[in-house]
């Protein structure tokens, strides 16, 4: 897997998950919209972790430098 999330893109990833999760455990967010949140927050999280998304590689984005 070739990396094609850039240093911006990770950490507003890492923000937004963050944010998701924090927001079903604190029970901002509850029901159907919690577990979406949840699981969107958990992907979010993995995808900067390995700086690598799926739907940027189908479609052929890279937001990261041509050196990453």
């Amino acid at each position: 897997m070739k990396k094609n999330i850039g240093t911006i893109d990770r950490i507003l990833r890492a923000i937004v998950g963050i944010a998701a999760i924090v927001a079903y455990f604190m029970g901002m967010l509850t029901g159907t919209m919690g577990i979406v949140a949840l699981v969107v927050g958990v992907v979010l999280i993995g995808t900067a972790a390995i700086s690598w998304c799926p739907p940027y590689a189908l479609l052929g984005i890279n937001t990261g430098s041509k050196s990453e």
